[in-house]
């Protein structure tokens, strides 16, 4: 199995990659292969000029369209998912998401933003005919400390939880999609990643 992490942040410093690297952490202890595509990868005239003969964006058609699963990761700017992520969506062929399990991942600076998820982000993933798009997670930025020198990223216990059950619920979609039991369970957390604010 094959999930793609897709970061619609253009920032160098964020909070959803961040997420998207504790999510990559626990599939890949469980055996599940993990790509990351990150929106500030791609040049600027590929995404505003719509460049769909451009190299990186048949890449980012292909992996998608290959995997069995996409988390969609994106900061909250004016009240919705980031603009340079709905230009990279926007690339996608219509039904791209058609057989895939989609778990989105928002992070904002006060709960205010939840709604983003369910009226900004989520018709956009119907959109290109998602079947399964799961509840989601969204994360207050004050939940998320960045890593400071030796330190990793710190997250409040209560989005460790979340984030787990989230996880969890897209592992479950994939084993009963692909019919597959072949998933390595863990025997133990990184302590790392699992220290409160």
């Amino acid at each position: 199995m094959h999930v793609v992490l897709l970061s619609g942040s253009p920032s160098q410093r964020s909070r959803g990659e961040l997420l998207l690297d504790y999510a990559r952490d626990y599939l890949e202890r469980r055996g599940i292969a993990v790509s990351l595509i990150r929106v500030r990868d791609f040049a600027a005239e590929e995404l505003l000029h719509a460049r769909f003969d451009s190299a990186a964006v048949r890449d980012l058609q292909a992996a998608v369209g290959l995997a069995d699963g996409l988390i969609v990761a994106t900061p909250v700017y004016k009240a919705s998912f980031s603009g340079a992520l709905k230009v990279l969506l926007d690339l996608l062929p219509e039904r791209v998401l058609s057989d895939k399990v989609v778990l989105p991942v928002v992070s904002g600076g006060s709960p205010a933003h939840l709604l983003a998820v369910d009226y900004a982000l989520k018709p956009v993933l119907s959109a290109l005919k998602a079947q399964e798009v799961l509840t989601g997670v969204f994360a207050v930025d004050a939940q998320i400390a960045y890593p400071e020198g030796e330190q990793p990223a710190r997250f409040a216990d209560e989005l460790v939880e979340r984030l787990d059950e989230s996880l969890d619920d897209l592992l479950a979609a994939l084993i009963r999609r692909s019919g597959s039991l072949e998933v390595r369970l863990p025997h133990d957390r990184p302590e790392q990643v699992r220290r409160s604010l």
